[in-house]
């Protein structure tokens, strides 16, 4: 199979096209992928170091932008198009996955102008604008939530759940005692979620059972945050820009803070990991709000709205939650419930079957 991925930006949108394309690779060596994104995501930094190759379009988001700037986005699409039509020219796909954001646009376009199918993974409980759009010519829309297929038509719907790095399936069940407080947000960091910690950590500094920390910061707020951390009186080291291998951070892990992307909750449910989330508040459609609340209402995880962020109101949460072992344990099992193993194979399953070739377990 040649199988390409468009979109990306953040990591909940590359981090299941990775997952999908490393199964594919390690199944079927014969297999052939081609990401495309832009220069300015994070596949740019991530792709290459994983040696997965990369083809960029110059096409930049709509939401947000008033009417000059949807003008101004016209040429921006006019050049997208032309090169997204170079790259499909050159790799030939079987297929496409658009993984959403903004660069699978004139990707998807033109594969709907040259025939070649595609389907689409929607990560977030409320789908974005661009799987909206192109939604209506895909073969099959895979969805991570099961309610998540509002405004597809429902017959190319199928619930795969969100395909996951790798080792993120294998990690215990049993949380470690006394584990780690691992807080991140995001690829990118989260500067509220850093500074709501950095307020927070003068209200641990005197607590005899106050956990080690792993705290992910994102590149902006690194210098910052490890020098917080060093005035508070904690371990600096305990500060880094960026985490690469996330199955060992939440195995090591019996408490997560962090933001609630759909991919972060997909990672949560199968890792099983008890979650204090704060969902970006301006995320599209405030689809972050919608993913915390199918975690919070299954008893995995306790949502705090960024606007009710409290320095010392977080630090009493994760004080009652950390010296609980058997509530951590409890919410972790919940979110186990949730969880979709397998989800890469079912994507990918679904791509042969459009393809009219045999499953894996067939060969």
């Amino acid at each position: 199979m040649r199988l390409m991925l468009a979109g990306g930006g953040t990591g909940g949108h590359l981090f299941p096209a990775v997952a999908l394309a490393q199964l594919l690779l390690k199944q079927d060596e014969t297999a052939a992928v081609q990401f495309v994104g832009t220069k300015r995501g994070l596949e740019q930094r991530l792709l290459p170091g994983l040696g997965l190759p990369l083809a960029t379009v110059d096409m930049v988001g709509v939401v947000g932008r008033g009417w000059r700037g949807k003008v101004e986005l016209v040429p921006k699409l006019t050049k997208s198009l032309i090169q997204a039509k170079i790259i499909i020219r050159n790799f030939k796909p079987d297929l496409i996955i658009g993984v959403g954001g903004y660069a699978s646009v004139p990707v998807l376009l033109i594969a709907k102008m040259t025939g070649i199918p595609y389907l689409i993974h929607e990560q977030n409980a409320i789908s974005g604008l661009s799987n909206r759009l192109l939604g209506r010519w895909a073969k099959t829309i895979c969805l991570s939530f099961p309610d998540s297929g509002n405004g597809f038509t429902q017959s190319k719907v199928l619930v795969t759940g969100n395909p996951l790095r790798q080792g993120l399936e294998t990690v215990a069940a049993k949380i470690p005692a006394p584990g780690k407080l691992l807080i991140f947000g995001g690829s990118r960091g989260a500067h509220a979620i850093n500074q709501a910690v950095l307020k927070m950590l003068p209200f641990l500094r005197d607590w005899d059972g106050r956990p080690e920390i792993v705290h992910q910061t994102g590149e902006e707020d690194f210098l910052q945050v490890q020098q917080g951390y060093r005035d508070a009186g904690f371990d600096p080291q305990q500060v880094t820009p960026f985490i690469d291998d996330m199955a060992t951070a939440y195995a090591d892990a019996s408490l997560v803070i962090c933001r609630a992307g759909a991919t972060t909750l997909a990672e949560l449910a199968v890792c099983g990991r008890a979650a204090i989330l704060i969902p970006f508040p301006y995320a599209a459609g405030d689809h972050q709000a919608a993913n915390a609340k199918a975690l919070e209402s299954a008893g995995a995880a306790i949502s705090v709205p960024q606007s009710e962020l409290v320095p010392e109101s977080l630090a009493v949460l994760v004080k009652n939650l950390w010296t609980d072992q058997q509530t951590l344990q409890s919410m972790a099992d919940q979110g186990r419930q949730l969880g979709f193993p397998g989800a890469a194979e079912q994507v990918l399953s679904e791509c042969r079957r459009l393809l009219g070739t045999p499953s894996m377990e067939a060969i």
